[in-house]
């Protein structure tokens, strides 16, 4: 891919919170970039640093007490962490836009759906109140909603959970935006419904040719709509790859442990194989590989020192199974597909 093609790049991003004088590093050194049109799937069990690294993306990190104490993330070649507050005003909304977890706290309670999504039309694009609110409408149409003008002049608490998910997702197209951060979008949402969101996703990603960064834990969500993903654990990217090396042959023993955790129709298993342990508290993170404490290959290495993301096989993974430091032989089987997840 060619630098001009690349919407989103991030660059060795931290982002610390500072409570009681101590340094707590949420996000700790994160690197990806997303092209145009590209899905880019951010997994991680909670606590992993997953929201933090989309809310430092929109500069929306609460500070204090968090701040963003280092790296780049340059949006269309510029770094939006050198932009004024007027000059992101500008660009959220627009050209990055963000789907939260809960439609319900997204939205003000006491508007209506359609004042709601005109808001950002008129701010953004100039445009009248009659005017932005027929856009609304259409976009409304366009995310599936029947009688979309009634519907428009409807309060967030008069829609299903589906419906005020769509009104979201409006909310964040409108103005046509080259990014959308989808942040679990359909996490409150039965399956039913959330197949009907991921299906209109792709279908909206396609007619705008929008770049997408989905921050999930679901990986049968990965597999139906991610082209490359980013495995994220204590703060850190601990693996790097394309959606079909993730589930043919996952690198790093964290990965393979979330995939192993997964039910398969295809095999005759009577208990899942879970993760012994929890993700470590940022406050109280372990001294060398913050997986160590949890990896059933861990070594003496592991615990003493954090190794760096190394190439394997055109896949990037966090771990010191694959550098010279390693002692033995390889403890995690190559090839053989590991999950069929979403197929």
């Amino acid at each position: 891919m060619t630098e001009q093609e690349k919407i989103l790049d991030v660059k060795d991003l931290k982002t610390y919170f500072y409570v009681d004088d101590e340094e707590i590093p949420a996000v700790d050194g994160v690197d990806f970039s997303i092209n145009k049109g590209e899905t880019l799937g951010i997994v991680g069990e909670s606590g992993c640093g997953k929201s933090i690294t989309s809310l430092s993306v929109m500069q929306l990190v609460p500070n204090p007490p968090g701040k963003i104490v280092g790296g780049e993330i340059n949006f269309k070649g510029e770094n939006l962490l050198q932009k004024t507050e007027d000059e992101l005003r500008k660009i959220r909304g627009n050209e990055i836009s963000m789907i939260f977890q809960e439609p319900m706290t997204s939205l003000n309670p006491v508007y209506t759906v359609g004042e709601q999504i005109a808001e950002a039309i008129r701010i953004h694009q100039k445009k009248g109140r009659k005017e932005a609110f027929k856009q609304a409408v259409k976009m409304l149409e366009l995310v599936g909603i029947p009688s979309p003008e009634e519907r428009a002049k409807q309060e967030p608490h008069q829609l299903s959970g589906g419906m005020r998910q769509r009104v979201v997702i409006a909310m964040a197209l409108a103005c046509n935006p080259e990014l959308l951060i989808a942040d679990e979008p359909t996490t409150a949402l039965d399956v039913t419904i959330q197949a009907q969101i991921l299906d209109l996703l792709k279908e909206l990603q396609k007619e705008f040719n929008s770049a997408i960064m989905f921050i999930t834990h679901d990986l049968g969500v990965v597999a139906d709509t991610c082209d490359k993903v980013v495995v994220m654990y204590a703060g850190k990217v601990v693996e790097h790859t394309d959606v079909d090396s993730l589930f043919e042959s996952p690198k790093h023993p964290y990965t393979r442990g979330l995939l192993n955790s997964i039910p398969r129709i295809d095999e005759d298993q009577e208990e899942l194989e879970a993760i012994d342990g929890n993700v470590p508290s940022p406050t109280n993170r372990p001294k060398g590989c913050a997986f160590a404490p949890r990896c059933p290959f861990a070594q003496e290495i592991c615990h003493e020192k954090t190794p760096d993301l190394e190439e394997v096989d055109q896949v990037k993974a966090r771990c010191w199974i694959y550098t010279d430091q390693w002692q033995g032989e390889n403890p995690i089987e190559e090839g053989g597909e590991v999950a069929n997840v979403g197929s």
